[in-house]
């Protein structure tokens, strides 16, 4: 029978949150915004370090801002290995986050070839965008549609249905795109200048 331990618990129920704001697209701000949380709200839930994570009440209105149930909570945290994470290694055994996380990013390169985003990125320059990384407001952002088509765009905003994107630098191009017909959302990391 498994014993009860509610650090590992918390933390468990936390990491299962966080897999499902992440699937939704969602920062930590905009989910906590939806129900009535600041970002840091939000990430002490994600962290494990609100107690008040194991209430039906507070879960279905955490889960209610993914539009997600309780259910999905649980369900997300089952799949993990049911098995508490295992204690940080420390001193010489300790791999090295930064190295670690360097070995499943994937960065690529475009190069514009219009200047609707000036002088944010003119034509000529290369941006550089990591795969999957959601943007921040007013960040570059790559976005691949169902169709294969790829549009850079200044990220503006995002709900549960569509993307904002700026399509000039001004603000004065607005697109609006559903997000049934994204495929991948990138950040853009870098503007370099043409090689």
């Amino acid at each position: 029978m498994a014993r009860f331990n509610p650090d590992a618990d918390a933390i468990a129920l936390g990491a299962a949150l966080a897999e499902l704001r992440r699937a939704r697209g969602f920062s930590q701000a905009e989910a906590g915004a939806r129900c009535g949380l600041t970002s840091q709200g939000w990430g002490l839930y994600e962290a494990g370090r609100r107690q008040g994570l194991y209430r039906p009440d507070v879960q279905k209105r955490l889960t209610a801002a993914l539009d997600a149930t309780t259910e999905d909570l649980a369900l997300t945290a089952a799949r993990s290995d049911g098995a508490a994470p295992p204690e940080p290694a420390t001193g010489v055994q300790a791999k090295g986050r930064a190295f670690e996380e360097a070995s499943t990013v994937r960065r690529e390169r475009l190069r514009l070839s219009s200047d609707d985003l000036a002088p944010w990125a003119a034509s000529g320059v290369v941006l550089e965008y990591e795969i999957g990384r959601w943007p921040r407001r007013g960040q570059g952002c790559v976005v691949r549609t169902l169709d294969g088509a790829q549009r850079v765009r200044l990220f503006d905003q995002a709900d549960a249905d569509h993307l904002i994107l700026l399509a000039s630098a001004d603000g004065a191009r607005r697109e609006t795109l559903a997000r049934a017909e994204v495929a991948e959302v990138s950040a853009v990391t870098a503007r370099l200048d043409a090689e």
